[in-house]
């Protein structure tokens, strides 16, 4: 049997995770960090600025940095929340629906591609191993605590 440590990171570079762009949409570069802000953003319908930091697990500042640059961009919209004016609402523009939808649609086409390589039994096995490797990583305390 291999490392385990190695075997996770053979597979963090076979996904990309250390890039510096996870993905292209038209001319538009996509680094890893805004995928993920784009996806959650998407998947949460108008969180706060503050929830999706904390379920990504970046600071405020970082996180405030990378929307900042979302918006620029003209992916991000940012609202004051008519309940609590010190809170920021997070929605995705046209355009940014548009890079989200893009990028799910390459990672789905990614993960199809990986998983034509193995037969049905295989897949589900991955799958649930998958989820329960990352239900018992959401229990652990050891090292990095995921947000949900």
């Amino acid at each position: 049997m291999e490392n385990t440590r190695e075997l996770f990171q053979m597979m963090t570079r076979r996904f990309g995770f250390l890039n510096k762009n996870c993905c292209s949409v038209g001319s538009v570069e996509i680094s890893v960090v805004h995928s993920h802000i784009l996806y959650e953003i998407d998947k949460n319908k108008n969180p706060s600025i503050q929830q999706v930091a904390e379920t990504l697990g970046i600071d405020i500042t970082t996180f405030s940095r990378q929307v900042q640059s979302l918006v620029k961009q003209g992916f991000v919209k940012k609202t004051p929340d008519p309940s609590d004016r010190r809170v920021s609402i997070l929605s995705l523009t046209t355009e940014g629906k548009f890079i989200a939808s893009a990028i799910d649609s390459q990672m789905n086409q990614y993960l199809e591609q990986v998983f034509s390589h193995l037969n049905e039994f295989e897949k589900e096995t991955i799958i649930r191993s998958i989820e329960l490797l990352s239900s018992a990583m959401e229990k652990t305390t050891y090292c990095c605590q995921p947000f949900l």
